[in-house]
């Protein structure tokens, strides 16, 4: 007996904004409503309204998969039922707000997850998402506006998109939105003028999410000019010398530069297509000489860097400047990441720091150092 075969992995369309109000959902609907006419069996996996008439009027005639009620704390939350949309097998859901975090209890921690599960069922997924809540944004926006995103989504979520689409107005013409109470209510929408929707904020995050919508295209360009035709092996161009391979190397630890270092890293190794990795060194490699908070610390960051799709490794060497460097050599590391050293006691005085004694050893590899940055003040990042 033939075993059954899986099922053919959904298409993945992303509608991304720069801001809450351009225009996302209402898009991501109108598609729904088009396909829909033409045939195709589309439902509405999850949609927040946000008491907004002329998005709420874009579901009109769309099934609407019931939501799951789960109780935490005492209080009664609906969140998508994922099951349930598997379970009804429509060839294409709708689905709002990707970086969304599920109610405690929840099978997945975050939206996004519920949507790789439903594309791997083979049902295809349209969704909206604003720029802000990709994760290796999160230091950047901070220092633009103030704000500190608190739902993330990996970037490599969204590099496995078949396609984004950017949902695109003006600065002016989304704070106008704002004034006469489309978006938010009076009070809601007085406040955010004056914070995050100023037009300083609004016009730098447009342009981010233009860059990556274009980063984004370049890639997927490159990957299809690439892709053998009809089983032909590209040739080397006569005399063109070979690419060099780059691989970013970040070095943690337990400060909380980790995270930024962790960020800027991985965003660096997308944009130059490069390997990244992650290493910790200590003179104990299990661990154990930590102090329960240190120890914690570098397991969370190990972990972030994880989820972030970044190889990982924790080595022993009692000379950490000079294990950072070996590494480095080892794997073939041509960029290393790392924070700058606050300390000043007698063993740097006398010997240099460990960021200067990398500098020393690894005197073929460009080393970017990053500090941590406070809201108000420049912050610095530099190579040598």
């Amino acid at each position: 007996m033939t075993p059954p075969t899986a099922p053919k992995r959904g298409r993945f369309k992303i509608f991304l904004g720069y801001a809450a109000g351009v225009g996302k959902t209402y898009q991501m609907l109108d598609e729904g409503q088009a396909l829909h006419r033409k045939g195709v069996d589309v439902v509405v996996g999850y949609f927040e309204p946000h008491g907004r008439k002329d998005t709420i009027s874009r579901t009109e005639g769309l099934e609407s998969v019931p939501r799951r009620k789960l109780e935490y704390r005492g209080t009664i939350f609906e969140d998508m039922d994922t099951d349930a949309i598997i379970q009804r097998q429509p060839e294409i859901c709708l689905v709002d707000e990707l970086a969304h975090t599920n109610v405690p209890g929840s099978e997945r921690a975050k939206r996004w997850q519920d949507v790789h599960v439903l594309l791997e069922a083979g049902i295809s997924v349209l969704t909206s998402l604003n720029i802000q809540h990709l994760e290796s944004l999160n230091d950047q926006i901070w220092q633009m506006t103030g704000v500190r995103v608190r739902e993330t989504i990996p970037d490599w979520v969204v590099d496995q998109a078949d396609e984004i689409v950017v949902v695109d107005v003006t600065p002016r013409a989304l704070r106008h939105r704002l004034e006469r109470g489309v978006i938010y209510s009076r009070e809601k929408a007085d406040k955010a003028l004056e914070n995050f929707f100023t037009e300083q904020n609004l016009s730098a995050l447009r342009e981010i999410a233009m860059r990556h919508a274009a980063h984004e295209i370049e890639e997927k360009l490159s990957a299809q000019e690439s892709e053998p035709v009809d089983g032909a092996r590209p040739q080397p161009v006569t005399g063109e010398a070979p690419r060099r391979r780059e691989c970013i190397l970040i070095c943690i630890d337990e400060r909380p530069v980790s995270v930024v270092l962790i960020r800027r890293g991985r965003r660096v190794a997308d944009y130059l297509r490069a390997e990244c990795l992650a290493v910790y060194v200590s003179p104990d490699a299990s661990l154990a000489r930590l102090s329960p908070e240190n120890r914690e610390a570098v397991e969370r960051h190990l972990g972030f860097a994880r989820n972030l799709r970044i190889r990982t490794e924790v080595v022993s060497n009692d000379d950490i400047s000079e294990g950072i460097v070996r590494f480095a050599h080892e794997h073939g590391a041509t960029q290393i990441f790392m924070g700058r050293s606050t300390s000043r006691n007698w063993k740097e005085r006398l010997h240099g720091s460990r960021l200067q004694r990398v500098v020393r050893l690894a005197r073929d590899t460009e080393i970017t150092i990053v500090a941590e940055r406070r809201r108000g003040r420049s912050g610095s990042a530099a190579s040598t």
